[in-house]
């Protein structure tokens, strides 16, 4: 008799790698996305060396640098002043050395979604379908029904929702209501390299520092765009990530700030707004044959650029304990969040500490400027991030 195969439901980042992680592992693999083509949207993402693992153990290392650029340093700058307050010379062979050799690098959001969705289509075990809106699921004694729009139900041995903030499964699963609102909107945009003031472009990630306010800039592409994100705090609320945006009340919130961040703001005359959310972390996300993996598990703010960074950490070692078990699918998911959870929490919660941090006014700024100067003669320190930058060993067999 066939083995019944893995379902998962949600077509982004998550829900891709996971396909791929569980078909290396010889499982078959049905995926379903609700909107009209498989796609993604957005702009830029940062992949720390802590992905660059996970690219290397999903064979995407090649595919992943023909799209990607590396920047030379993290730097925060603050954005009444013009001071530089700290930088991280990411793209130094001392990071590198420190990092097991794996780089720092940028991405746009689709090409990376590119280069899993091709690698998913070169592989025969997982079935891509669109257009169908996951609605539920049920248990089956031995299998799992995920109820679909149209009167359909997909059979599988398990359910692994990687279906974002708003997942359908984590109601289901954990039924904790809606995400927590921070409070905080991001407007995204990206140039052409062409229509960037020669003196603004660098081959860095860059991070305007203001009172509640903080602008992001980097090149991608191998530096044909450069991508562009404001944020500010705000009372408004729109669901989802294909909003626009009002230009005024961004070049209101940004008003007082430095000339440099101002002539790039006035350089974008369209932006995206997204409404920042994440939640409270939590111990459990599965129950029975069914789990969560991403945003849908633990979704966090973007101020420590993890967040698909930790979805496609999730599926490589969820798949690694799939294949240990056996595809014992309870067992695996048990595993899988005693393995996950406090890394994934710990990301949680930091990412609303930096978001503070870059945040901050009066003399709290002063004080964040102080604590964050780099000691003069000093060689760089990156310790501060060896807890999220060392990534995760992947669990093997004993055989393996």
């Amino acid at each position: 008799m066939k083995a019944l195969p893995a379902l998962v439901l949600g077509g982004g980042i998550g829900g891709l790698a996971a396909a791929l992680a569980l078909a290396k592992k010889g499982c078959a693999v049905r995926l379903f996305e609700q909107g009209s083509e498989l796609k993604e949207i957005g702009a830029g993402i940062q992949l720390g060396p802590n992905v660059y693992h996970m690219f290397e153990v999903l064979g995407l290392t090649g595919a992943i640098e023909r799209w990607s650029a590396h920047p030379e340093n993290l730097i925060m700058m603050d954005a009444l002043t013009g001071e530089e307050v700290t930088r991280l010379p990411v793209g130094s062979e001392p990071f590198r050395k420190r990092f097991c050799g794996y780089p720092y690098g940028v991405i746009h959001r689709g090409d990376l979604y590119q280069v899993l969705l091709d690698a998913c289509r070169a592989e025969k075990g997982i079935e891509l379908n669109e257009k169908r809106k996951g609605l539920g699921f049920e248990e089956r004694g031995g299998r799992v029904g995920l109820h679909l729009d149209g009167r359909e139900t997909a059979e599988g041995a398990c359910l692994i929702g990687a279906d974002g903030l708003w997942s359908k499964g984590r109601a289901q699963i954990l039924g904790d209501g809606k995400p927590r609102v921070s409070g905080h909107i991001a407007y995204r945009a990206v140039l052409p390299r062409a229509e960037v003031p020669g003196d603004l472009w660098q081959n860095n990630v860059v991070l305007w520092a203001g009172p509640k306010t903080h602008l992001v800039h980097y090149p991608l592409r191998r530096g044909e765009l450069y991508n562009l994100v404001a944020v500010f705090h705000s009372d408004r609320y729109e669901e989802g990530w294909d909003v626009y945006g009002d230009p005024e009340e961004l070049r209101r919130k940004f008003e007082h700030e430095r000339p440099e961040v101002k002539r790039l703001l006035d350089r974008i005359n369209v932006w995206k707004m997204w409404v920042l959310c994440d939640r409270e972390p939590a111990r459990r996300w599965s129950k029975g044959r069914a789990t969560l993996l991403g945003d849908a598990a633990h979704p966090t703010l973007q101020y420590l650029a993890q967040g698909a960074n930790m979805a496609i950490e999730d599926a490589v070692v969820l798949a690694a304990y799939a294949e240990i078990t056996g595809f014992d699918w309870e067992k695996t998911f048990k595993l899988y969040e005693d393995a996950r959870y406090k890394r994934t929490a710990r990301v949680q919660i930091m990412s609303r500490y930096y978001g503070d941090a870059y945040h901050a006014a009066g003399v709290v700024r002063e004080l964040r400027n102080d604590i964050l100067a780099p000691v003069p003669g000093a060689p760089p320190d990156f310790e501060g991030v060896a807890w999220l930058y060392n990534g995760v060993k992947v669990p093997r067999s004993a055989s393996g």
